[in-house]
This record gives C-alpha cells, sequence and structure tokens, in this order.
C-alpha cells in the first residue's frame, strides 16, 4: 500500500488512552473459525456495531442475500458500539486477523490510517455488482476518499432532527397546509414558535428536550447550526485554525438559551425527552434511528432537519460505511464475495430506510416505496444539507474531537460557562488536536494531506 505496516505492539501502544486490555483482550477479536470449518466454498467474514432496530434490519437483509447466494457462506459478527468496536476491528488489523467486510463511522475513516489498517475498494468490481459514484450524493463520496482511491462505500446517512408533535402544533396553529410543521428561517421565529408550544403543551411537560447534558449530542447540534453560519474549522491544508469564535458564541448562546427560556427542563435528567415526546411534549431532537420507536409508540408526530435558524439549511451528518479491514493476502473469491456484499445491501436499503437511515445509493431514494415512508420523506431534503465534521484524523462519531469540544459546549448550554468563554476553550482544544498526532500513524492532520 505503500506506507510501513503496523504490528500489534504498535498499535496497542499508539491507541494510548482507548480503552483497550482492561475490558477485552486480543483473543477476544474471533476469527470466525466456525464459518471457515463449514465446508463453504466462498466466506466472508463481517463485523458490524449495529443493535436493537439497525440489528434486525441488518440481519434481514443478510438472510436476503443469503437467499440469493446460496454459495456465499456470511459470518456476520455484532461487536461493542463505539471505541471498543473501532480498538478492536484495529487491532484485527494490525494482526493480520481480520474480517473481509466491516463497518466504520464515515468520518472515523481518515483516523484509521487508510493504506495500513484498510485496504482500498476496487471501484470496477463494484461497479460490476451495480454500484457506481454516479449512484451517490458528491459530498459524501469525496468523504470516502482518502489519496484518491475510496476507502468507504456509504450506506446511509443517518441526522439530527427535530422531531414534532402534529396534535400540540395543531392546536398551538402551527401546522402548515400540508399538515406539516411550518418553515423557520430564523432564531427569532424558532423562539416565538416554541412559546406558542408551550401554551398548548399539558403541564409538567417541557416544550423541547435536547440533550443538553449529553457531550455528543451538543457536539453534533454545534456542528449544524455553526455550519448554518458557514463556520469554518482549519484551512485546506489542516495547518491553521480557522474557528470562528464569534460565529461559536452564537450558537452556543442560542442553544443556552433552550434552558435560560424555560422551554427545556435543566433538572429533566440531560435527556433529550423522548418519554415526554411521547407522553405529549412537543418537540425533541433526536436522531433518526428514533423514528422506529416513535412509531411503536403510535404518536402522531412529523419529523424535519434541525431548523435553519441562521439562514442556511444545515443538520448534522454521519454515515455507516462498508469497509475493507486490512489483510495481508486480500483478493480471490472471498473479497469479491465482500465486495459482492456490501454492493447488494447499499442497493437494496429500503429495509434499512425503516430504520430512520436516509440510503445512500440515491436512486433508492426516487422508488415509490421509499417515497411512501413517512416521516422519512419528509427529512430526506437532509441529504442536500448535510453539515459534517472536519476530515482530520481525530474527527468522527465518539471521536476525539466529540470527547474534547462536546463537554465544552455541555457547559455553555447548562450555564456553567460563559459562551463567548467556552468559545474560546474551543478554539484553544482545536489549536491542540490540530498539533498532535494520530496514534495509528504518528502524523498530524497537515502531514496526512488528503488522508486527513
Amino acid at each position: 500500500m505503500g506506507r510501513p505496516g503496523l504490528n500489534r505492539r504498535q498499535l496497542l501502544a499508539g491507541l494510548g488512552g482507548l480503552t483497550v486490555a482492561g475490558s477485552f483482550g486480543f483473543a477476544a477479536l474471533g476469527t470466525g473459525a466456525d464459518a471457515l470449518a463449514s465446508g463453504a466454498d466462498t466466506r466472508v467474514r463481517y463485523w458490524n456495531l449495529f443493535s436493537g432496530g439497525d440489528g434486525y434490519n441488518m440481519i434481514a437483509m443478510l438472510d436476503a442475500f443469503r437467499a440469493h447466494h446460496p454459495g456465499i457462506e456470511v459470518k456476520d459478527s455484532t461487536l461493542q458500539w463505539g471505541n471498543p468496536f473501532y480498538t478492536k476491528l484495529a487491532m484485527a488489523a494490525a494482526g493480520n486477523r481480520a474480517p473481509e467486510l466491516g463497518v466504520m463511522h464515515l468520518g472515523r475513516v481518515p483516523g484509521f490510517s487508510p493504506g495500513r489498517l484498510l485496504d482500498p475498494w476496487d471501484t470496477e468490481l463494484l461497479a460490476r455488482f451495480g454500484v457506481r459514484e454516479a449512484d451517490f450524493d458528491a459530498d459524501l463520496w469525496r468523504r470516502a476518499v482518502v489519496d484518491g482511491r475510496l476507502y468507504a462505500l456509504p450506506l446511509d446517512i443517518h441526522v439530527q432532527l427535530c422531531f414534532y408533535r402534529k396534535d400540540v402544533l395543531d392546536r398551538a396553529g402551527l401546522l402548515g397546509p400540508d399538515g406539516r410543521m411550518a418553515p423557520v428561517t430564523s432564531a427569532e421565529e424558532w423562539f416565538d414558535v416554541l412559546r406558542e408550544a408551550r401554551g398548548a403543551t399539558r403541564k409538567g411537560l417541557q416544550t423541547i428536550g435536547l440533550w443538553h447534558n449529553d457531550q455528543n449530542f451538543q457536539w453534533w447540534f454545534f456542528v449544524a447550526f455553526y455550519t448554518q453560519l458557514g463556520g469554518t474549522w482549519f484551512d485546506d491544508a489542516n495547518a491553521r485554525v480557522t474557528f470562528d469564535t464569534e460565529r461559536a458564541t452564537r450558537v452556543l448562546q442560542f442553544l443556552r438559551r433552550h434552558l435560560t427560556d424555560g422551554y427545556a427542563d435543566p433538572g429533566y435528567g440531560g435527556g433529550a425527552g423522548a418519554e415526554q415526546f411521547v407522553n405529549g411534549a412537543p418537540f425533541v431532537w433526536e436522531g433518526n434511528w428514533s423514528v422506529p420507536v416513535f412509531d411503536s409508540a403510535k404518536a402522531e408526530y412529523g419529523a424535519v432537519p434541525l431548523p435553519p435558524v441562521f439562514g442556511r439549511p444545515a443538520t448534522h451528518a454521519e454515515s455507516h460505511a462498508f469497509v475493507l479491514p486490512h489483510q495481508a493476502g486480500r483478493g480471490g473469491a472471498a473479497d469479491e464475495a465482500a465486495h459482492r456484499l456490501a454492493a447488494y445491501i447499499v442497493r437494496h436499503a429500503r429495509q434499512w430506510a425503516a430504520g430512520g437511515h436516509i440510503p445512500a445509493h440515491t436512486p433508492t431514494l426516487s422508488t415509490p416505496a421509499y417515497r411512501a415512508l413517512e416521516p422519512q420523506n419528509e427529512y430526506v431534503s437532509a441529504m442536500d444539507h448535510q453539515a459534517t465534521e472536519p476530515k482530520v484524523w481525530f474527527a468522527g462519531s465518539t471521536g476525539i474531537l466529540a470527547q474534547r469540544v462536546g463537554p465544552i459546549v455541555v457547559s455553555a448550554t447548562t450555564g456553567s460557562a460563559r459562551p463567548d468563554a467556552a468559545a474560546r476553550r474551543m478554539r484553544s482544544e482545536l489549536a491542540a488536536l490540530l498539533a498532535s498526532r494520530n496514534p495509528m500513524d504518528g502524523r498530524t492532520a497537515a502531514e496526512a494531506g488528503d488522508a486527513a
């Protein structure tokens, strides 16, 4: 791949602050030995992090693939979500024990040392199986490309949404003629909406839940609204911080106002308030993965991207993507089967959309089956207005960036820090992270070039 490999000892040393040896050992990674002993001609070991409703939907798609491809045995393993998953995957790739196929959040790919711990996709092989660059959002595809090669195949985008109760908003006169939430175009208009909705809400319920004590959600909301303001993080070379503290302060003041004006209950455990939403609270900001939860509760609700209160539509987006963990001898029938499997799931993502995710395969979005999904058809426009974290090694879902900067956003939202002071602390943390080195390959974001 043009770069020296990592051995397991180097990787364990480099991972440093991640929880590694204490909670699981390298032997716990598994090798798919039961699949290898099954006598199948072609086998694909596939590691993912999908549980709950996502897990059920993924199993259904895998079973459909098995029915259509009886000559390929798929050994799927679901591992613990978050850093434990990424650490296991990195150790397996470094130790030449990697599965043929894996899943990652797209924002974590640059930090996974593409070319060392990830192998590139064969785009010609993917095209043979019906998956082409033209079938994806251009920005989404570019995020998956490192040093000119495709290292991730996007399955979806998952976004932060503004869920609303139609019955409450109807009483408040906030629904449009189409029965959906009337558009909001400014911060003052948004707080007017909250005030009207509060007047139509039963006593004992907050007006909006927004995970005010959660570092990940607060960080995701910040990314969305900072992007709406046109804010940037670093220059094109990832050598200089361009973070705008004035814009950041405006966002932090906006988030804080939800508590100071009494719309979010500071004593409500810091949660998003899904239970209150089910019981009649008018709003909750949550990820699209909450769609099955609210569907099962039979709530009369809708969902739109986070309101464009600063004028420019943008809502936080991440993406689940298929990756090829590094194998020294990658190739042959198993590698071809991994390409076939990933392409099949990407092209048959209607089942995946039932979990609330927006399929990355754009032809799926125009099918009658997808258009009939509610509220998915109400927020599919988020595909065109993605607010993503910067393309640097320390970003991505549950990554170091969220761990370091997310708590600062929480401090401003909950009132333990002034928004302007929090914005300056955020800039300092960004500068420190930009100068730090990726434990996977020892390079700064600037030294990684396009890989960052």
